[in-house]
């Protein structure tokens, strides 16, 4: 256990110092105008999704699309989880694969946090549904495994059930309400047990306080 743990650990420091590379070779093609210093810092990007292509086993160009494919001021991506409930029971959406989450995804360019939470819920769950209030402000990468070489902050709002039902739709299979003893398999890359928790404690205190890492 304490090898699987260093080597983990090793993994880690090796995806940090990628990333931290990552970050300085995109901020400088943000900043720089000169020619010869933007092509080093391209050099240094492609060198950062080298070393997670090689850690990984991915291939080059899946990592450069995913690590490599923006451009400006790099920040942490966004994704909002609407977390609805009824009685003791919270509504989770079952993906493609089988298993199940809290309803929720990308925060579009064009959407804010709330517009987002909502639509989601519309698309994934078929309801309609209003904000009550924010639970936590996360680093994916923190409480959700796989850790992904880029950063992520999930946002969990609870939200209040105001019509609607499940429609097939292109994204979920099925939806249902689930108290804490009869969770499905959840979609740990998306939502965990802890998070899951996390909001069945936020819902049922009128005074929670939202978390932040």
């Amino acid at each position: 256990m304490k090898l699987e743990k260093k080597m983990m650990n090793k993994q880690n420091r090796w995806l940090d110092l990628a990333q931290e590379l990552q970050f300085l070779a995109q901020g400088g093609l943000a900043y720089t105008k000169d020619k010869f210093d933007q092509e080093r810092f391209e050099r240094i990007r492609q060198i950062s999704a080298e070393m997670v292509a090689l850690q990984s086993d991915l291939p080059i160009a899946t990592v450069t699309s995913l690590f490599c494919n923006e451009t400006g001021f790099q920040t942490p991506k966004l994704d909002s989880r609407g977390a609805v409930f009824k009685g003791d029971k919270i509504l989770l959406v079952q993906e493609s694969d089988g298993r199940w989450s809290i309803p929720g995804g990308w925060v579009d360019a064009l959407a804010s946090v709330k517009e987002n939470t909502i639509r989601e819920l519309q698309e994934e769950a078929g309801i309609e549904a209003q904000i009550v209030k924010v639970i936590a402000i996360l680093d994916r990468n923190i409480h959700n495994t796989p850790r992904y070489a880029y950063g992520i902050t999930k946002i969990f709002i609870e939200c209040s059930y105001l019509g609607g039902a499940f429609k097939p739709n292109i994204e979920t299979l099925d939806s249902g309400y689930f108290s804490l003893d009869e969770l499905p398999e959840l979609a740990e890359e998306k939502v965990t047990l802890e998070q899951i928790k996390m909001c069945f404690k936020a819902h049922f205190d009128d005074n929670w306080q939202c978390l932040c890492d």
